[in-house]
């Protein structure tokens, strides 16, 4: 989870929160495939994020 700070130095002049190219991609993907899960490959691992991780680890049953 990120910190204030860390939050604080991701918005944009307007305010906004500026994403990270990777998320700009995931939120992208995420739009044209709602009901799937999406494995991003970072390295050598793959990894899920927000909805898409709680639903994996409830189907996989793995600790998030």
């Amino acid at each position: 989870m990120q910190s204030t700070d860390t939050k604080e130095k991701n918005k944009n002049a307007s305010g906004a929160v500026e994403h990270t190219p990777l998320m700009k991609q995931f939120f992208a993907a995420k739009s044209d495939y709602p009901d799937l899960l999406l494995f991003f490959r970072m390295g050598d691992f793959y990894e899920l994020f927000y909805d898409d991780a709680r639903k994996a680890a409830r189907l996989l049953d793995i600790t998030l």
